[in-house]
């Protein structure tokens, strides 16, 4: 559903709420299970085995699980970097961790990664999860509204993965001209290609 003109918020809007409600409803041992199944899907990629670099988010209570996918990569000797938005502005740099305890609360509730942690620049290459409330199998996402990772996207040159539950991959999603797809999904249940060379 590719949108050239009109407002597309309002749709959004709409399936975000819903997508939410859906989401409450999940009960812990249904999260727990998925979020276990998800980190091992991605540890088992061959772009997460090749890549040195891991960019992720830090996960809210009620998103999919990954700061036991960064414990984990960490124990698999990767570079972990994670995002901290920038005070004043719609835009986020990502910093190098080295465990949990680099983190701290920051914009929105969300953990990120203490003043002192370092950095890092190069968006030239790496493996990145990218969050959302739901995913088209187009690899097309359902954000948060606020515009963060479509900023960053744009310059990252890297593989990116969306996650989320097998539930939330939906079978359209409202797009503009300038929104770009996912590489992959991962959810409990499979992994989706967009794009066929990313598979070996």
């Amino acid at each position: 559903m590719l949108v050239n003109s009109g407002d597309i918020r309002p749709v959004k809007n709409k399936m975000r709420q819903e997508i939410k409600e859906q989401r409450k409803n999940l009960t812990c041992d249904e999260r727990e299970r998925c979020d276990s199944k998800i980190c091992e899907r991605l540890r088992q990629l061959w772009l997460y085995r090749e890549s040195k670099t891991v960019f992720t988010y830090v996960s809210l209570a009620d998103e999919t699980d990954t700061k036991k996918f960064i414990e984990r990569a960490l124990e698999d000797g990767k570079r972990v970097v994670v995002p901290r938005c920038i005070k004043g502005t719609r835009n986020m740099e990502f910093c190098v961790i080295n465990s949990l305890n680099d983190l701290e609360e920051g914009a929105f509730g969300v953990l990120e990664p203490k003043v002192e942690c370092e950095v890092y620049t190069d968006y030239s290459d790496g493996f990145c999860i990218v969050p959302a409330l739901a995913f088209d199998r187009k690899g097309y996402r359902l954000g948060y509204g606020k515009g963060y990772y479509d900023r960053f996207l744009a310059d990252f040159c890297g593989k990116t993965v969306g996650i989320c539950y097998n539930r939330f991959v939906v079978p359209e999603i409202p797009r503009g001209k300038y929104d770009k797809s996912v590489d992959l999904i991962i959810t409990e249940k499979k992994v989706i290609s967009t794009r066929q060379e990313v598979l070996p």
